[in-house]
């Protein structure tokens, strides 16, 4: 069974208020077995418009991955992220 995993590209508004956006979503996370591979950190721009905070997080699988932010517990996070920071989010299978 292939992996999914989730490519987050975020430009945070309200650092404060994003904070509790991880605190909320951490349940979704554990509950879908998440593993973060990326979160932040220093980025090189190649090409295209690029976003301040980048995540990728490994699911155990595209149906984790696609649960996992379908989740009650997830979107419960989501409003929050929603309110402090703009976004983009795909999911996409593993090789």
């Amino acid at each position: 069974m292939a992996k999914g995993y989730w490519i987050a590209r975020v430009d945070v508004r309200d650092a404060e208020r994003y904070k509790d956006y991880v605190a909320a979503a951490k349940p979704a996370f554990e509950k879908y077995g998440a593993n973060f591979l990326a979160r932040g950190g220093a980025i090189t721009e190649l090409e295209g418009r690029s976003r301040a905070r980048n995540v990728v997080i490994e699911f155990p699988s595209m149906q984790h991955a696609v649960d996992c932010y379908n989740s009650p517990e997830y979107q419960i996070a989501a409003k929050i992220r929603q309110e402090a920071a703009d976004a983009e989010m795909v999911v996409v299978e593993g090789v």
